[in-house]
């Protein structure tokens, strides 16, 4: 008898050892491919938070026409918005995409393998095995840094994520207790053995589908990026052959400068020397700040107000290298100009302002300009067209998050004001 219960205390010690075994196993798998495709929040706080959740959820038992997957799910999206940070609908994405991940997993191993071993020894013993091997295989496909996407397709994403969470809650709620028979045992049983690995390799087509999407955003802001740079360059190239017209004809100019002041005209002298200060050639090269990134939108954005007819209030001290990419400072940059822009060409006031500077290790943008049209709340465009507009603000805002930095935005005396703080440290500082 003593040996019995002696034995049975063993088993049940294996067991817990097992079930926290795999705990740490899973936990460690699951948060080092969370990490790649979403940022932790800085702290060993959050990220122990983070692991703790996925190394329990990991070992959570769920089979078919178990109702726990609803006590799980808000606790997976909560802890993937709390735990992290960046865009909501991206975090929202990521933790739908691997709850769904995870629990067709679970119920995969512990519906089928626990009429194999009714303990559910061998169901624990594999949940670090798949986790590792999937982790293993992918790992080199992993980006280093979190994928970088537009709030856009961030909501897309969000959206194709409902397709496997919707199919893992129908199969594995289909034989709940509120409809529990033999017949509907048996149908939800064979319809998991198809439905479940379709949720799996469904999750990581998602994933994957993320970062080919971010490739192809890195992609396509790398040529707006260039498109920009283009057209300041051809303003220089503009800048220097005006300068050789003018030095080609300036043996004429003072031939013609000299007659007016030996014939004493000189109004008509100084008329003409002020035609010739007002040249193109002699206004010099257009430099804003000395970062050649921001130099570059920045000159590209003064023309264009300068020929729609703004007046613009333009004080930029950037220096030459800062730790911004430069796609997400010119996006910065670009989206806030478009969007003054825009809003002074409905205002009768034509007066834009806009301030950038580093300082004491934040870079710090101000942009603000007269009201001339109705500004929402929640700062959505007034256009009807709505799939082409709107999406300057909210694209800001995520970059700003993404490097921890906080963007505001409203109506303050009548002015619209856009304020936008990032903490850097410029180089070589």
């Amino acid at each position: 008898m003593g040996t019995e219960m002696e034995l049975g205390l063993l088993q049940q010690l294996f067991g817990r050892g097992l079930w926290v075994a795999a705990a740490l196993g899973d936990g460690i798998f699951l948060y080092r491919s969370w990490s790649r495709f979403v940022r932790i929040r800085a702290g060993r706080l959050w990220s122990a938070a983070m692991f703790a959740v996925l190394g329990i959820v990991s070992i959570t038992v769920i089979w078919i026409g178990d109702p726990n997957l609803l006590y799980v799910l808000p606790v997976v999206l909560l802890a993937g918005v709390l735990c992290t940070r960046g865009s909501l609908a991206g975090r929202l994405a990521v933790a739908a995409i691997f709850f769904s991940l995870i629990m067709s997993v679970n119920a995969t191993l512990d519906t089928y393998l626990e009429l194999l071993t009714p303990r559910g020894m061998l169901s624990r013993a594999l949940r670090p095995a798949v986790y590792g091997g999937v982790y293993l295989l992918v790992r080199r496909r992993l980006p280093e840094e979190p994928p970088e996407l537009s709030f856009r397709l961030w909501r897309l994403v969000l959206v194709l994520a409902a397709m496997p969470l919707c199919a893992l809650s129908a199969v594995v709620l289909l034989t709940s207790h509120w409809y529990r028979s033999p017949e509907v045992n048996l149908v939800g049983l064979n319809q998991g053995m198809v439905v479940l690995p379709f949720v799996l390799l469904t999750a990581v087509a998602l994933l994957a589908a993320i970062l080919l999407l971010a490739d192809h955003e890195r992609l396509e802001r790398a040529e707006q990026l260039a498109g920009l740079r283009e057209v300041y360059y051809q303003g220089l190239r503009e800048q220097e052959g005006q300068v050789r017209t003018l030095r080609h004809d300036l043996r004429n100019h003072l031939t013609v400068l000299r007659g007016l002041l030996e014939r004493g005209e000189t109004a008509r002298a100084l008329g003409y020397l002020e035609q010739l200060a007002g040249s193109p050639a002699l206004r010099g090269t257009r430099r804003l700040c000395e970062n050649e990134a921001a130099n570059a939108v920045l000159s590209a954005k003064a023309e264009a107000m300068e020929r729609a007819g703004i007046a613009a209030d333009l004080a930029v001290s950037l220096p030459a290298e800062l730790p911004v990419e430069d796609m997400d400072l010119c996006a910065l940059l670009g989206n806030a100009l478009d969007n003054t822009m825009e809003g002074v060409r409905r205002a009768g006031l034509r007066g834009v302002t806009v301030r950038c500077r580093v300082d004491k290790g934040l870079l710090m943008l101000r942009v603000a300009n007269p009201v001339g049209a109705e500004v929402r709340p929640d700062l959505t465009t007034t256009k009807a067209d709505h799939s082409r507009h709107g999406f300057g603000i909210p694209g800001m805002r995520e970059i700003a998050e993404r490097y921890g930095g906080t963007l505001e935005a409203g109506v303050r005396d009548g002015r619209f004001e856009l304020v936008v703080c990032l903490p850097v440290q410029a180089r070589g500082a």
